[in-house]
Protein backbone atom coordinates (compact mmCIF):
# COMPACT_ATOMS: atom_id res chain seq x y z
CA UNK A 1 0.00 0.00 0.00
CA UNK A 2 1.14 3.20 -1.29
CA UNK A 3 0.80 6.08 1.10
CA UNK A 4 1.80 10.05 1.17
CA UNK A 5 5.36 11.11 2.24
CA UNK A 6 4.62 13.82 4.95
CA UNK A 7 8.07 16.10 5.76
CA UNK A 8 7.94 18.71 7.83
CA UNK A 9 4.27 19.50 7.58
CA UNK A 10 4.62 19.22 3.59
CA UNK A 11 3.37 16.73 1.76
CA UNK A 12 4.60 14.32 -1.30
CA UNK A 13 2.14 11.96 -3.16
CA UNK A 14 1.48 10.50 -6.90
CA UNK A 15 -1.82 12.21 -7.01
CA UNK A 16 -2.69 15.64 -5.14
CA UNK A 17 -6.73 16.55 -4.67
CA UNK A 18 -7.90 19.44 -3.56
CA UNK A 19 -11.59 19.27 -2.24
CA UNK A 20 -12.73 16.13 -0.30
CA UNK A 21 -16.76 16.49 -1.64
CA UNK A 22 -18.38 14.09 -4.13
CA UNK A 23 -15.79 14.45 -7.10
CA UNK A 24 -12.67 14.14 -5.27
CA UNK A 25 -13.07 11.66 -3.21
CA UNK A 26 -14.45 9.11 -5.95
CA UNK A 27 -11.45 9.89 -7.95
CA UNK A 28 -9.31 9.37 -4.99
CA UNK A 29 -11.27 5.77 -4.19
CA UNK A 30 -10.53 4.77 -7.67
CA UNK A 31 -6.75 6.10 -7.44
CA UNK A 32 -6.07 4.47 -4.67
CA UNK A 33 -7.34 0.98 -6.08
CA UNK A 34 -4.94 1.92 -9.03
CA UNK A 35 -2.13 1.46 -6.44
CA UNK A 36 -1.17 5.56 -6.32
CA UNK A 37 -0.73 7.32 -3.15
CA UNK A 38 -3.20 10.06 -2.38
CA UNK A 39 -3.41 13.06 -0.94
CA UNK A 40 -6.67 15.11 -0.44
CA UNK A 41 -6.64 18.33 1.51
CA UNK A 42 -10.45 20.38 1.78
CA UNK A 43 -10.66 23.43 3.33
CA UNK A 44 -13.33 22.64 5.74
CA UNK A 45 -13.64 20.99 9.04
CA UNK A 46 -14.65 17.44 9.32
CA UNK A 47 -18.26 17.14 10.39
CA UNK A 48 -19.98 14.91 13.15
CA UNK A 49 -23.27 13.61 12.30
CA UNK A 50 -24.46 13.13 15.46
CA UNK A 51 -24.02 16.60 16.21
CA UNK A 52 -25.09 17.91 13.39
CA UNK A 53 -28.41 15.83 14.00
CA UNK A 54 -28.64 17.58 17.43
CA UNK A 55 -28.00 20.84 15.76
CA UNK A 56 -30.98 20.04 13.27
CA UNK A 57 -33.34 19.55 16.77
CA UNK A 58 -32.26 22.36 18.53
CA UNK A 59 -33.02 24.55 15.35
CA UNK A 60 -35.13 27.67 16.39
CA UNK A 61 -38.21 27.75 14.29
CA UNK A 62 -37.42 30.72 11.71
CA UNK A 63 -34.10 29.11 10.77
CA UNK A 64 -36.50 26.07 9.77
CA UNK A 65 -38.98 27.77 8.07
CA UNK A 66 -36.19 29.67 6.21
CA UNK A 67 -34.89 26.02 5.34
CA UNK A 68 -31.47 27.08 6.72
CA UNK A 69 -29.64 24.48 5.49
CA UNK A 70 -25.90 25.83 6.54
CA UNK A 71 -26.78 27.52 10.31
CA UNK A 72 -26.31 23.20 11.30
CA UNK A 73 -22.71 22.99 10.53
CA UNK A 74 -19.23 24.02 11.62
CA UNK A 75 -17.53 26.16 9.59
CA UNK A 76 -13.51 26.90 9.17
CA UNK A 77 -13.17 30.75 10.16
CA UNK A 78 -10.38 30.84 7.39
CA UNK A 79 -12.67 29.04 4.82
CA UNK A 80 -16.45 30.69 4.88
CA UNK A 81 -19.24 29.90 2.97
CA UNK A 82 -22.23 31.36 2.47
CA UNK A 83 -24.74 31.52 4.89
CA UNK A 84 -28.81 32.35 5.51
CA UNK A 85 -28.62 33.43 8.81
CA UNK A 86 -26.54 35.91 9.43
CA UNK A 87 -25.71 36.85 5.77
CA UNK A 88 -22.28 37.61 5.19
CA UNK A 89 -20.12 39.11 2.65
CA UNK A 90 -18.02 36.08 0.96
CA UNK A 91 -19.23 36.28 -2.03
CA UNK A 92 -20.62 39.63 -3.50
CA UNK A 93 -23.77 39.19 -6.16
CA UNK A 94 -24.02 41.52 -8.89
CA UNK A 95 -26.41 41.54 -12.08
CA UNK A 96 -29.75 41.98 -12.58
CA UNK A 97 -29.97 38.89 -11.36
CA UNK A 98 -27.35 38.20 -8.69
CA UNK A 99 -30.21 37.38 -5.94
CA UNK A 100 -31.07 34.43 -8.33
CA UNK A 101 -27.46 32.94 -7.91
CA UNK A 102 -27.37 33.01 -3.82
CA UNK A 103 -26.17 29.72 -3.33
CA UNK A 104 -25.61 27.41 0.21
CA UNK A 105 -23.03 25.14 0.05
CA UNK A 106 -20.81 23.34 2.72
CA UNK A 107 -16.84 24.05 2.64
CA UNK A 108 -16.10 20.39 4.61
CA UNK A 109 -14.94 16.98 4.39
CA UNK A 110 -17.92 15.14 2.63
CA UNK A 111 -19.01 18.77 0.77
CA UNK A 112 -22.55 19.88 0.07
CA UNK A 113 -23.41 15.81 0.02
CA UNK A 114 -24.09 16.36 4.02
CA UNK A 115 -27.55 18.51 2.82
CA UNK A 116 -28.27 17.20 -0.58
CA UNK A 117 -31.88 15.57 -1.84
CA UNK A 118 -29.78 12.35 -3.32
CA UNK A 119 -31.26 13.00 -6.60
CA UNK A 120 -28.89 11.04 -9.26
CA UNK A 121 -30.44 12.22 -12.13
CA UNK A 122 -28.53 11.79 -15.85
CA UNK A 123 -28.68 14.34 -18.90
CA UNK A 124 -30.39 13.48 -21.91
CA UNK A 125 -28.92 12.65 -24.59
CA UNK A 126 -29.95 15.16 -26.52
CA UNK A 127 -28.47 18.07 -23.99
CA UNK A 128 -25.06 16.75 -24.86
CA UNK A 129 -25.31 18.52 -28.32
CA UNK A 130 -27.27 21.68 -27.74
CA UNK A 131 -26.12 23.88 -30.13
CA UNK A 132 -26.28 20.90 -32.87
CA UNK A 133 -29.97 20.04 -32.16
CA UNK A 134 -31.70 23.17 -31.26
CA UNK A 135 -29.02 26.35 -31.94
CA UNK A 136 -28.37 27.93 -28.38
CA UNK A 137 -25.92 26.92 -26.18
CA UNK A 138 -23.02 24.45 -26.66
CA UNK A 139 -22.04 21.03 -27.43
CA UNK A 140 -20.26 18.44 -25.37
CA UNK A 141 -17.06 17.41 -26.92
CA UNK A 142 -18.02 14.33 -25.73
CA UNK A 143 -21.83 12.48 -26.39
CA UNK A 144 -24.08 10.63 -23.56
CA UNK A 145 -22.71 7.20 -24.92
CA UNK A 146 -18.99 8.73 -23.97
CA UNK A 147 -20.70 9.38 -20.63
CA UNK A 148 -22.89 6.50 -20.39
CA UNK A 149 -21.06 3.71 -18.49
CA UNK A 150 -19.29 6.36 -15.68
CA UNK A 151 -23.30 7.08 -15.31
CA UNK A 152 -23.63 3.54 -14.43
CA UNK A 153 -19.94 3.04 -12.81
CA UNK A 154 -21.89 6.23 -10.58
CA UNK A 155 -24.82 4.80 -9.66
CA UNK A 156 -22.95 2.14 -8.14
CA UNK A 157 -20.75 3.83 -6.17
CA UNK A 158 -23.48 5.72 -4.51
CA UNK A 159 -25.98 3.01 -4.54
CA UNK A 160 -28.76 4.78 -6.50
CA UNK A 161 -32.25 3.27 -6.05
CA UNK A 162 -34.20 3.86 -9.69
CA UNK A 163 -37.13 2.62 -11.34
CA UNK A 164 -36.23 -1.07 -13.84
CA UNK A 165 -39.34 0.00 -15.59
CA UNK A 166 -38.42 1.57 -18.48
CA UNK A 167 -41.26 3.81 -19.33
CA UNK A 168 -40.58 5.44 -15.86
CA UNK A 169 -36.62 6.34 -16.74
CA UNK A 170 -35.65 10.02 -17.91
CA UNK A 171 -33.84 9.06 -19.81
CA UNK A 172 -34.46 5.11 -20.59
CA UNK A 173 -30.99 4.23 -22.71
CA UNK A 174 -28.85 2.45 -20.34
CA UNK A 175 -26.54 -0.20 -20.66
CA UNK A 176 -27.21 -1.50 -16.86
CA UNK A 177 -30.25 -1.44 -14.88
CA UNK A 178 -29.75 0.58 -11.66
CA UNK A 179 -28.65 -1.04 -8.19
CA UNK A 180 -32.15 -0.91 -7.03
CA UNK A 181 -35.46 -0.47 -7.85
CA UNK A 182 -36.77 2.62 -7.12
CA UNK A 183 -37.95 4.14 -3.52
CA UNK A 184 -41.61 3.04 -3.41
CA UNK A 185 -44.00 6.12 -4.25
CA UNK A 186 -46.59 6.76 -1.42
CA UNK A 187 -49.97 7.78 -1.86
CA UNK A 188 -49.09 11.29 -2.92
CA UNK A 189 -47.10 10.83 -5.66
CA UNK A 190 -49.55 8.14 -6.70
CA UNK A 191 -52.34 9.85 -6.72
CA UNK A 192 -50.71 13.02 -8.03
CA UNK A 193 -49.53 10.99 -11.31
CA UNK A 194 -53.35 9.32 -11.92
CA UNK A 195 -55.01 12.83 -12.17
CA UNK A 196 -51.63 14.93 -14.15
CA UNK A 197 -50.15 12.14 -16.25
CA UNK A 198 -53.41 12.07 -18.86
CA UNK A 199 -52.31 15.89 -19.58
CA UNK A 200 -48.67 14.76 -20.75
CA UNK A 201 -47.00 15.72 -17.27
CA UNK A 202 -44.95 12.52 -17.09
CA UNK A 203 -45.07 11.82 -13.46
CA UNK A 204 -41.20 9.99 -12.81
CA UNK A 205 -39.55 8.35 -9.83
CA UNK A 206 -36.27 10.46 -8.99
CA UNK A 207 -33.36 8.58 -8.97
CA UNK A 208 -31.54 8.73 -5.70
CA UNK A 209 -28.94 7.82 -3.85
CA UNK A 210 -30.43 5.78 -0.97
CA UNK A 211 -31.45 2.53 -0.59
CA UNK A 212 -34.77 0.42 0.58
CA UNK A 213 -31.94 -2.08 2.15
CA UNK A 214 -28.55 -1.92 3.54
CA UNK A 215 -25.64 -1.03 0.56
CA UNK A 216 -22.05 -0.98 1.22
CA UNK A 217 -22.26 -0.32 5.01
CA UNK A 218 -25.24 2.08 4.96
CA UNK A 219 -28.78 1.16 6.66
CA UNK A 220 -32.01 1.38 4.54
CA UNK A 221 -33.58 4.71 4.38
CA UNK A 222 -36.09 4.28 7.15
CA UNK A 223 -38.27 7.40 5.39
CA UNK A 224 -36.89 10.58 7.44
CA UNK A 225 -38.20 13.59 5.59
CA UNK A 226 -35.10 15.53 6.99
CA UNK A 227 -32.98 14.74 4.24
CA UNK A 228 -31.98 18.44 4.12
CA UNK A 229 -30.50 19.49 6.12
CA UNK A 230 -29.14 15.81 6.93
CA UNK A 231 -29.70 12.19 6.85
CA UNK A 232 -29.87 10.93 10.39
CA UNK A 233 -28.78 7.70 10.07
CA UNK A 234 -26.48 7.82 7.06
CA UNK A 235 -28.56 6.22 4.84
CA UNK A 236 -28.57 8.65 2.21
CA UNK A 237 -25.08 8.89 0.08
CA UNK A 238 -22.36 11.36 1.78
CA UNK A 239 -18.51 11.52 -0.25
CA UNK A 240 -17.31 10.72 3.39
CA UNK A 241 -18.15 7.29 2.67
CA UNK A 242 -15.86 7.18 0.07
CA UNK A 243 -13.43 9.47 2.02
CA UNK A 244 -13.45 7.12 4.89
CA UNK A 245 -12.98 3.95 2.25
CA UNK A 246 -9.72 5.83 0.98
CA UNK A 247 -8.37 6.54 4.60
CA UNK A 248 -8.28 3.43 5.49
CA UNK A 249 -6.93 2.30 2.66
CA UNK A 250 -3.32 4.72 3.10
CA UNK A 251 -4.51 8.11 1.78
CA UNK A 252 -3.65 11.02 3.57
CA UNK A 253 -6.76 13.31 4.05
CA UNK A 254 -6.13 16.87 5.68
CA UNK A 255 -9.22 18.96 6.73
CA UNK A 256 -9.06 22.63 7.67
CA UNK A 257 -6.35 22.92 4.47
CA UNK A 258 -6.90 25.61 2.49
CA UNK A 259 -4.95 26.24 -1.12
CA UNK A 260 -4.27 28.98 -2.08
CA UNK A 261 -1.40 29.14 -4.94
CA UNK A 262 -0.46 26.62 -7.25
CA UNK A 263 3.11 26.15 -8.85
CA UNK A 264 3.96 25.92 -12.54
CA UNK A 265 7.46 24.78 -13.83
CA UNK A 266 8.61 23.28 -17.45
CA UNK A 267 6.01 22.95 -20.05
CA UNK A 268 3.51 24.76 -17.44
CA UNK A 269 3.39 21.47 -15.61
CA UNK A 270 1.47 21.57 -11.78
CA UNK A 271 4.23 21.00 -9.56
CA UNK A 272 3.17 22.03 -6.33
CA UNK A 273 -0.16 23.61 -4.51
CA UNK A 274 0.44 25.45 -1.14
CA UNK A 275 -2.30 25.98 1.56
CA UNK A 276 -2.68 27.07 5.11
CA UNK A 277 -3.64 24.95 7.82
CA UNK A 278 -5.45 26.01 10.88
CA UNK A 279 -3.07 27.99 12.37
CA UNK A 280 -2.63 29.74 9.50
CA UNK A 281 1.19 27.47 8.33
CA UNK A 282 1.86 27.69 5.03
CA UNK A 283 2.64 24.18 3.58
CA UNK A 284 3.40 22.59 0.22
CA UNK A 285 2.41 19.30 -1.60
CA UNK A 286 3.83 18.00 -4.21
CA UNK A 287 2.98 15.03 -6.61
CA UNK A 288 2.97 13.70 -10.11
CA UNK A 289 -0.71 14.81 -11.05
CA UNK A 290 -2.73 17.16 -9.48
CA UNK A 291 -6.79 17.60 -9.27
CA UNK A 292 -9.05 20.73 -8.70
CA UNK A 293 -12.56 19.29 -7.23
CA UNK A 294 -13.58 21.81 -5.35
CA UNK A 295 -17.06 23.00 -6.49
CA UNK A 296 -18.29 25.00 -9.39
CA UNK A 297 -17.36 28.70 -7.72
CA UNK A 298 -14.43 27.14 -5.43
CA UNK A 299 -12.66 25.87 -8.28
CA UNK A 300 -12.19 29.34 -10.79
CA UNK A 301 -11.79 31.20 -7.27
CA UNK A 302 -8.50 29.08 -6.70
CA UNK A 303 -7.36 29.21 -10.32
CA UNK A 304 -7.84 32.95 -10.50
CA UNK A 305 -6.36 33.17 -7.68
CA UNK A 306 -3.29 31.24 -7.84
CA UNK A 307 -1.63 33.37 -10.74
CA UNK A 308 1.73 33.54 -11.33
CA UNK A 309 4.68 34.16 -14.13
CA UNK A 310 4.07 32.05 -16.24
CA UNK A 311 -0.26 32.17 -16.17
CA UNK A 312 -0.61 36.19 -15.21
CA UNK A 313 -4.21 35.68 -15.69
CA UNK A 314 -5.16 32.51 -13.53
CA UNK A 315 -4.12 28.99 -13.62
CA UNK A 316 -5.78 27.20 -16.68
CA UNK A 317 -6.60 30.44 -18.05
CA UNK A 318 -5.43 31.61 -21.53
CA UNK A 319 -8.58 31.30 -22.95
CA UNK A 320 -9.95 33.65 -20.63
CA UNK A 321 -12.88 31.21 -19.49
CA UNK A 322 -12.13 30.39 -16.12
CA UNK A 323 -14.83 31.82 -14.18
CA UNK A 324 -17.30 32.52 -16.95
CA UNK A 325 -20.31 30.50 -17.77
CA UNK A 326 -21.57 30.42 -14.36
CA UNK A 327 -24.84 28.39 -14.50
CA UNK A 328 -27.27 27.27 -12.17
CA UNK A 329 -30.64 26.19 -12.71
CA UNK A 330 -32.74 29.00 -11.74
CA UNK A 331 -35.96 27.27 -9.29
CA UNK A 332 -38.94 28.87 -8.00
CA UNK A 333 -42.08 27.26 -6.07
CA UNK A 334 -45.92 26.96 -7.03
CA UNK A 335 -47.92 26.62 -4.12
CA UNK A 336 -52.05 25.46 -3.27
CA UNK A 337 -54.68 23.32 -1.54
CA UNK A 338 -56.08 20.82 -3.61
CA UNK A 339 -59.53 19.72 -3.54
CA UNK A 340 -58.89 15.96 -2.17
CA UNK A 341 -56.58 15.45 0.48
CA UNK A 342 -52.61 14.46 -0.91
CA UNK A 343 -50.64 13.73 2.48
CA UNK A 344 -47.23 15.33 1.31
CA UNK A 345 -44.17 14.60 3.88
CA UNK A 346 -44.13 10.69 4.33
CA UNK A 347 -40.52 9.45 2.94
CA UNK A 348 -37.83 11.42 1.79
CA UNK A 349 -38.04 14.86 0.44
CA UNK A 350 -38.17 14.39 -3.54
CA UNK A 351 -39.74 10.91 -4.66
CA UNK A 352 -41.50 12.23 -8.19
CA UNK A 353 -40.97 14.85 -10.60
CA UNK A 354 -43.08 15.91 -13.20
CA UNK A 355 -40.63 15.50 -16.71
CA UNK A 356 -42.97 16.03 -19.59
CA UNK A 357 -41.65 19.14 -20.69
CA UNK A 358 -37.73 18.23 -20.39
CA UNK A 359 -37.32 18.43 -23.59
CA UNK A 360 -39.24 19.37 -27.11
CA UNK A 361 -38.35 21.58 -30.24
CA UNK A 362 -39.32 24.80 -27.92
CA UNK A 363 -35.73 24.68 -26.55
CA UNK A 364 -34.39 26.65 -29.95
CA UNK A 365 -36.55 29.29 -28.00
CA UNK A 366 -36.77 28.91 -24.14
CA UNK A 367 -35.95 26.89 -21.63
CA UNK A 368 -36.93 23.06 -20.71
CA UNK A 369 -38.36 22.44 -16.75
CA UNK A 370 -38.71 19.94 -14.34
CA UNK A 371 -41.13 20.12 -12.00
CA UNK A 372 -40.85 18.16 -8.62
CA UNK A 373 -43.41 17.16 -6.24
CA UNK A 374 -41.83 18.39 -2.75
CA UNK A 375 -42.77 15.79 -0.49
CA UNK A 376 -41.42 17.88 2.52
CA UNK A 377 -43.95 18.01 5.34
CA UNK A 378 -46.19 20.82 4.71
CA UNK A 379 -46.41 20.91 8.71
CA UNK A 380 -44.73 24.37 9.01
CA UNK A 381 -46.45 26.54 6.49
CA UNK A 382 -49.54 24.98 7.39
CA UNK A 383 -49.27 26.33 10.66
CA UNK A 384 -47.72 29.70 9.77
CA UNK A 385 -51.25 30.00 7.02
CA UNK A 386 -53.87 28.58 10.37
CA UNK A 387 -52.11 31.33 12.57
CA UNK A 388 -52.63 34.15 10.30
CA UNK A 389 -56.48 33.18 10.00
CA UNK A 390 -56.56 34.26 13.70
CA UNK A 391 -58.00 30.82 14.74
CA UNK A 392 -57.16 29.41 17.91
CA UNK A 393 -57.80 25.99 20.00
CA UNK A 394 -59.34 23.40 18.25
CA UNK A 395 -60.31 24.97 15.01
CA UNK A 396 -56.65 26.02 14.90
CA UNK A 397 -55.82 22.18 15.19
CA UNK A 398 -58.22 20.85 12.42
CA UNK A 399 -57.04 24.08 10.14
CA UNK A 400 -53.39 23.12 10.53
CA UNK A 401 -54.67 19.38 10.34
CA UNK A 402 -56.56 20.49 6.85
CA UNK A 403 -53.46 22.72 5.48
CA UNK A 404 -51.39 19.53 5.77
CA UNK A 405 -53.21 16.97 4.27
CA UNK A 406 -54.41 19.14 0.96
CA UNK A 407 -51.16 21.25 0.52
CA UNK A 408 -49.09 21.23 -2.31
CA UNK A 409 -45.83 22.22 -3.02
CA UNK A 410 -43.94 22.35 -6.79
CA UNK A 411 -40.48 22.61 -6.94
CA UNK A 412 -39.76 24.00 -10.50
CA UNK A 413 -36.34 24.03 -12.39
CA UNK A 414 -34.99 26.12 -15.46
CA UNK A 415 -32.41 25.58 -17.94
CA UNK A 416 -29.38 27.89 -18.39
CA UNK A 417 -27.31 28.65 -21.20
CA UNK A 418 -23.59 29.28 -21.08
CA UNK A 419 -23.05 32.81 -21.07
CA UNK A 420 -19.52 34.41 -21.14
CA UNK A 421 -20.84 37.36 -19.11
CA UNK A 422 -22.09 35.50 -16.19
CA UNK A 423 -18.78 35.36 -14.51
CA UNK A 424 -16.71 35.38 -11.09
CA UNK A 425 -13.98 37.55 -10.55
CA UNK A 426 -11.48 38.56 -7.91
CA UNK A 427 -12.85 41.31 -5.54
CA UNK A 428 -10.48 44.14 -5.36
CA UNK A 429 -11.82 45.38 -2.10
CA UNK A 430 -12.70 42.25 -0.18
CA UNK A 431 -10.49 39.76 1.74
CA UNK A 432 -10.97 36.73 3.64
CA UNK A 433 -9.71 35.95 6.96
CA UNK A 434 -6.52 34.84 5.74
CA UNK A 435 -6.15 38.13 3.39
CA UNK A 436 -7.51 35.88 -0.12
CA UNK A 437 -9.53 37.99 -2.26
CA UNK A 438 -12.96 36.80 -1.83
CA UNK A 439 -15.57 35.75 -5.38
CA UNK A 440 -17.73 38.71 -6.74
CA UNK A 441 -20.15 37.19 -9.37
CA UNK A 442 -22.13 38.71 -11.94
CA UNK A 443 -25.32 37.17 -12.87
CA UNK A 444 -28.14 38.06 -15.93
CA UNK A 445 -30.62 35.43 -16.59
CA UNK A 446 -31.57 36.05 -20.83
CA UNK A 447 -35.37 35.94 -22.76
CA UNK A 448 -34.15 32.07 -22.92
CA UNK A 449 -35.11 31.33 -18.70
CA UNK A 450 -37.70 33.60 -18.62
CA UNK A 451 -39.71 32.77 -21.49
CA UNK A 452 -39.52 29.18 -19.75
CA UNK A 453 -40.68 30.97 -16.26
CA UNK A 454 -43.61 32.22 -18.47
CA UNK A 455 -44.20 28.82 -20.49
CA UNK A 456 -44.37 26.86 -16.70
CA UNK A 457 -46.47 29.14 -14.97
CA UNK A 458 -49.42 28.28 -18.01
CA UNK A 459 -48.36 24.59 -17.29
CA UNK A 460 -48.95 25.21 -13.35
CA UNK A 461 -52.58 26.77 -13.52
CA UNK A 462 -53.22 24.03 -15.80
CA UNK A 463 -52.38 21.48 -13.51
CA UNK A 464 -54.06 23.58 -10.29
CA UNK A 465 -57.48 23.56 -12.35
CA UNK A 466 -56.90 19.46 -12.32
CA UNK A 467 -57.78 19.89 -8.52
CA UNK A 468 -59.76 22.39 -8.49
CA UNK A 469 -57.00 24.73 -6.67
CA UNK A 470 -57.26 27.42 -4.18
CA UNK A 471 -54.68 29.62 -2.65
CA UNK A 472 -52.86 29.19 -6.00
CA UNK A 473 -49.75 31.06 -5.65
CA UNK A 474 -46.23 30.87 -7.89
CA UNK A 475 -43.37 32.77 -6.85
CA UNK A 476 -41.77 35.28 -9.20
CA UNK A 477 -38.30 35.55 -7.91
CA UNK A 478 -36.08 32.69 -8.84
CA UNK A 479 -34.08 31.09 -6.72
CA UNK A 480 -30.59 29.52 -6.85
CA UNK A 481 -30.66 25.60 -6.46
CA UNK A 482 -27.06 24.82 -5.54
CA UNK A 483 -25.83 23.14 -8.99
CA UNK A 484 -22.92 24.91 -9.70
CA UNK A 485 -21.70 24.70 -13.42
CA UNK A 486 -19.67 26.04 -16.21
CA UNK A 487 -16.92 27.65 -14.45
CA UNK A 488 -14.32 26.00 -16.01
CA UNK A 489 -15.89 24.46 -19.42
CA UNK A 490 -15.74 22.23 -21.32
CA UNK A 491 -14.66 21.84 -24.91
CA UNK A 492 -12.98 20.22 -27.89
CA UNK A 493 -11.20 24.08 -28.58
CA UNK A 494 -8.87 25.28 -25.84
CA UNK A 495 -9.19 28.79 -27.59
CA UNK A 496 -13.02 29.17 -26.27
CA UNK A 497 -12.42 26.15 -22.75
CA UNK A 498 -11.13 25.55 -20.00
CA UNK A 499 -10.62 21.19 -20.16
CA UNK A 500 -10.98 18.37 -22.39
CA UNK A 501 -13.59 15.70 -22.73
CA UNK A 502 -11.70 14.18 -20.04
CA UNK A 503 -11.61 17.22 -17.72
CA UNK A 504 -7.91 17.53 -18.24
CA UNK A 505 -6.95 21.15 -18.27
CA UNK A 506 -5.69 22.44 -21.85
CA UNK A 507 -2.93 24.68 -20.25
CA UNK A 508 -1.21 22.05 -17.80
CA UNK A 509 -1.32 18.23 -18.77
CA UNK A 510 -0.90 17.12 -15.06
CA UNK A 511 -3.85 19.38 -13.90
CA UNK A 512 -7.69 18.06 -14.23
CA UNK A 513 -10.82 19.74 -13.38
CA UNK A 514 -13.86 17.44 -12.81
CA UNK A 515 -16.83 18.20 -11.69
CA UNK A 516 -19.95 20.38 -12.49
CA UNK A 517 -17.53 23.42 -13.55
CA UNK A 518 -16.70 21.46 -16.62
CA UNK A 519 -20.33 21.01 -18.21
CA UNK A 520 -21.22 22.53 -21.00
CA UNK A 521 -25.02 22.26 -20.91
CA UNK A 522 -27.08 22.29 -17.76
CA UNK A 523 -29.77 20.81 -18.94
CA UNK A 524 -33.05 20.87 -15.93
CA UNK A 525 -31.77 18.21 -13.53
CA UNK A 526 -29.72 18.24 -10.28
CA UNK A 527 -25.80 17.96 -11.77
CA UNK A 528 -24.45 15.31 -8.77
CA UNK A 529 -24.27 12.09 -10.93
CA UNK A 530 -22.86 13.96 -13.95
CA UNK A 531 -20.50 15.50 -12.05
CA UNK A 532 -19.87 11.92 -10.19
CA UNK A 533 -19.31 10.42 -13.76
CA UNK A 534 -17.11 12.69 -15.18
CA UNK A 535 -15.03 12.23 -11.77
CA UNK A 536 -14.72 9.09 -12.95
CA UNK A 537 -14.04 9.48 -16.41
CA UNK A 538 -11.36 11.89 -14.79
CA UNK A 539 -9.90 9.10 -12.80
CA UNK A 540 -9.50 6.68 -15.70
CA UNK A 541 -7.73 9.29 -17.80
CA UNK A 542 -5.01 9.89 -14.95
CA UNK A 543 -4.92 6.45 -14.03
CA UNK A 544 -4.01 5.41 -17.98
CA UNK A 545 -1.19 8.36 -17.60
CA UNK A 546 0.25 7.80 -14.48
CA UNK A 547 0.65 3.76 -15.87
CA UNK A 548 2.60 5.13 -18.93
CA UNK A 549 4.57 7.66 -17.04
Amino acid sequence: MKVPVVTDGDVTADVVIIGAGVVGAMIADQLVGEGQSVAMLDSGPRIDRGQVVENWRDMPIKSRAGSDYQGLYPQNPYAPAPLYFPPNDYIDLSGPDGQSYAQDYIRAVGGTTWHWAASCWRHLPVDFRMKSAYGVGRDWPISYDDLEPYYCRAEEEMGVSGPHDLALQSPSQRSRPYPSDMVPWGYSDTRFARVVDPHGYNCVPIPQARMVQPWNGRPACCGNNNCMPICPIGAMYNAVHHVQRVEARGALVLADSVAYRIDTGANNRVTAIHWYDSDRRSHKATGRAFVVACNGIETPHLLLMAANKMNPEGIANSSDQVGRNMMDHSGFHCTFLADEPLWFGRGPEQTSCMVGFRDGAFRSEYSANKMILYNITRAIPATEQALKLGLVGQALDDEIRRRVAFGVDISISLEPLPDPNNRLTLSKTRRDTLGLACPDIYYELGPYIHKGYDAACDQLRHIGTLFNATEFAITTKLNANNHLMGGTIMGSDPKDSVVDGNCRAHDHDNLWLPGGGAMPSSSVVNSTLSMAALALKSADDIASILRKS
